[in-house]
């Protein structure tokens, strides 16, 4: 599977990046924080003495100090990473049922 493919890569695959990095403030290093126990279900290496607590506050707040439209951009940024999770969960689905086989 290439990862690189999913709806909503481009930020998770940075923010798994930037964790790996010890960089845990990054939009998209709050991201994978956000559905780690997701991410690690679906097989994604997510380092966890790297996850902040309360990373949906964190993340709120990173945006209202930067933009105007922090609640919009923080939904559609949820919006993102519920789609990269669903497509990589049903990604799993079918390769295990495709072994069963």
């Amino acid at each position: 599977m290439n990862l690189n493919e999913l709806p909503g890569a481009d930020l998770i695959l940075t923010g798994l990046d930037d964790l790996h990095n010890g960089k845990t403030d990054t939009i998209g290093a709050l991201l994978v924080t956000i559905a780690s126990t997701r991410l690690t279900k679906a097989g994604l290496d997510i380092p966890k003495e790297h996850l902040v607590a309360q990373p949906e506050l964190l993340l709120y707040d990173q945006l209202q100090s930067q933009r105007d439209d922090a609640y919009a951009y923080y939904n559609a940024l949820l919006n993102s990473l519920s789609s990269f999770c669903n497509a990589i969960e049903l990604n799993t689905r079918l390769t295990i049922s495709s072994q069963d086989v």
